[in-house]
């Protein structure tokens, strides 16, 4: 989906959602670091993170848009297939 098609509220919740990110990921310190986040920090980030997903659901919902779509590689090999099932013929009734 373009970010055109998007709904302001949408377009605001996708770059809150990936700025939030880019902040835990610039924050999260290396193995074996003490993190320079408190905890109730990192509560209230999940929170916010979880409120984002809850919205961005409704909003989907209301637009009747799928959310379980996943990208996929073209080349990729598809997780099913497609088989056919058939009968066995018919024996003759014994008169």
């Amino acid at each position: 989906m373009n970010i055109e098609n998007l709904s302001k509220e949408q377009r605001i919740l996708r770059v809150l959602r990936k700025v939030l990110a880019n902040i835990v990921k610039d924050a999260t310190p290396a193995p074996g670091e003490a993190s320079p986040l408190s905890d109730s920090t990192i509560h209230d980030i999940r929170d916010l993170f979880g409120l984002i997903s809850e919205r961005e659901k409704e909003l989907a919902e209301e637009a009747g848009l799928n959310r379980n779509e996943k990208p996929y590689y073209t080349d990729e090999p598809p997780n099913s297939r497609v088989v056919q099932l058939h009968r066995p013929a018919k024996k003759p009734k014994p008169n």
